[in-house]
């Protein structure tokens, strides 16, 4: 009897350590900073959204800024729906600039006027516009009605697909509209300016975004390729932002547009080859409910991504030319919140961050595998002018409050120079994520690191693709080779208690119309912010730091050492 109450009492203390971290072995982390890799890109300094005219409105001018101030490099903006008809009103998945119209006799008229205002606001934050020619004008579509559509959360997909959407009728009017777009930059930002941007002609044609044949489009590419480089030669044009790139479609798909580049008689000049300075394809993951419980699923992600760059490997002109992922995201449609998508739940707390933290790690094993050259990563995601508070769209800020993901940008802000050599005991292999995510018992406890002149920086994770809260788990980190005996340790943090708007939000009891003081509380929740303040911390005789520190589940840490 005395034993069984012994065993009882020993089982419940076990319990009791475990469920406060204190039984649990300590993910060991290894940085080794003479140990170089590659250059640690900011292949994550790029985003996108749907709806352009968001751009100049006040908290998308404010999200803007911040996003701008966040990244050491200019940031690449990616938006459809510049060349649409229309007013200028923005709307859930719509937007337009008027830029083309016709006079009673069929002649263009040009109006740069909304598409000025949208770059302006770019250009003037040091931004860079990944310029997408698209979509077609209502005067020059095959099927110009019905075109403007209002698409709400919830309703079929398929209902935005309007007149947009369609071939030109003219497709010399078609490349003359992307000449004197350029053409008007040039005039207004300067041919420097220009030189360093990237343009790109339309989105997804393999999905619901074309209405044309395949020829039509490579037919609609070269065109709007010509005018381009008549009006600028150096322009860095390309294609094709296929969807799925790791379906056989989308893969048959991206081969034929390389061979039509590289190969087949130019539909507008006749000769041989089309301009193809840049590849472009998309990612995207894929969560569902299970039970009740949102289940993310990186590995559709990574095998796209996966795909493109072998894709662009086999060929010797695609190989070095820039490879961006022109959305790279946990699943589709930003503009579809947890109300009428559940499994999108993971969105305003800290599940997106370490998600983001985890999958950008693999980016850059995939980059190394492949050996190309990995130029960025699309993030679809932006804010929605005058929505819900905390709807549960994919965005980086809601009402001009920033949310826990924005965090994970500003930390890899913070790292620069050559990502060094990091190994975590926690961290599922790369084969393992691609094949079935995060789906283990542990977590995955995982490391991205780097080092300039005179900092270095450990990001580490500690990810699960079901979204569950669990104890706190020890982590030790050691950094080998610092090169110097006194350095300032700075720990930022993003869970439950730090850099997280979200659960401040809650706290308040979610208030869809906060006050004045709420939204300050709420604003300087969503920045940024250190798990222990900046300290000045002493290097070992052999040049090893060691930190520990416990880590919640979906939380990330980063380690800035300065000396």
């Amino acid at each position: 009897m005395l034993k069984s109450v012994i065993n009882a009492v020993m089982l419940a203390a076990a319990v009791f350590m475990y469920n406060n971290g204190a039984a649990q072995t300590p993910a060991r982390v290894q940085v080794s900073l003479n140990k170089v890799k590659a250059p640690m890109k900011p292949v994550w300094a790029c985003f996108g959204y749907d709806e352009p005219n968001y751009t100049y409105m006040k908290d998308g001018k404010k999200l803007l800024t911040e996003i701008s101030q966040l990244s050491p490099v200019p940031v690449y903006v990616r938006t459809h729906s510049l060349l649409v008809s229309g007013d200028g009103e923005a709307a859930l998945k719509w937007g337009s600039t008027n830029a083309y119209t016709e006079d009673a006799q069929g002649n263009p008229v040009y109006n740069w006027r909304l598409v000025d205002s949208i770059f302006d606001t770019y250009v003037k934050r040091g931004m860079k516009p990944f310029a997408q020619i698209g979509f077609m004008p209502q005067a020059l579509s095959t099927h110009p009605d019905p075109y403007r559509h209002h698409w709400k959360p919830g309703a079929p997909y398929t209902d935005i697909i309007t007149g947009w959407a369609y071939p030109p009728k003219d497709y010399k009017k078609w490349g003359d509209l992307a000449y004197n777009w350029v053409k008007h930059c040039i005039e207004r930002y300067g041919k420097k300016e220009v030189e360093s941007w990237y343009w790109e002609v339309w989105n997804e044609p393999n999905g619901h975004y074309w209405k044309g044949t395949q020829q039509e489009f490579f037919k609609l590419y070269d065109y709007a390729a010509d005018g381009v480089k008549r009006a600028l030669p150096t322009a860095k044009i390309g294609g094709i932002n296929i969807a799925g790139t790791s379906g056989r479609g989308a893969q048959q798909w991206t081969n034929a547009f390389i061979k039509h580049c590289l190969t087949d008689t130019n539909y507008a000049t006749g000769k041989i080859g089309s301009p193809l300075d840049l590849l472009a394809f998309h990612a995207k993951g894929n969560p569902k409910l299970v039970n009740g419980i949102v289940q993310m699923n990186m590995s559709p992600q990574l095998r796209d991504i996966a795909t493109g760059f072998k894709i662009a490997a086999t060929y010797p002109q695609t190989k070095s030319i820039p490879l961006i992922v022109g959305e790279s995201d946990p699943e589709g449609c930003a503009a579809c919140g947890m109300a009428t998508n559940p499994s999108n739940a993971y969105r305003n707390g800290t599940m997106y961050s370490s998600y983001a933290a985890a999958t950008f790690a693999r980016k850059y094993e995939l980059e190394d595998q492949y050996n190309i050259n990995f130029k960025g990563a699309v993030s679809w995601s932006f804010e929605f002018e005058n929505q819900p508070w905390f709807y549960g769209f994919r965005d980086l800020a809601t009402n001009g409050v920033d949310k826990p993901v924005l965090n994970v940008f500003r930390m890899f802000g913070k790292m620069g120079g050559n990502r060094v050599e990091a190994v975590s005991d926690r961290m599922y292999a790369l084969k393992i994520v691609m094949d079935s995510s995060v789906r283990g018992k542990q977590s995955d406890i995982g490391v991205l690191a780097s080092k300039n002149a005179k900092s270095a920086a450990v990001m580490v994770w500690n990810y699960h693709d079901d979204d569950k809260q669990g104890p706190a788990e020890p982590v030790q980190v050691t950094v080998n080779d610092v090169p110097s005996k006194l350095v300032t340790l700075t720990h930022y943090r993003i869970d439950d208690k730090h850099s997280n708007s979200y659960e401040v939000w809650k706290k308040m009891g979610s208030p869809q119309q906060p006050t004045a003081a709420q939204i300050t509380q709420l604003q300087r929740a969503g920045q940024l912010a250190t798990f222990v303040s900046p300290k000045k911390v002493k290097v070992g005789s052999d040049n090893k730091l060691s930190v520990d520190f416990e880590l919640p589940r979906q939380g990330v840490s980063l380690l800035k050492i300065d000396w």
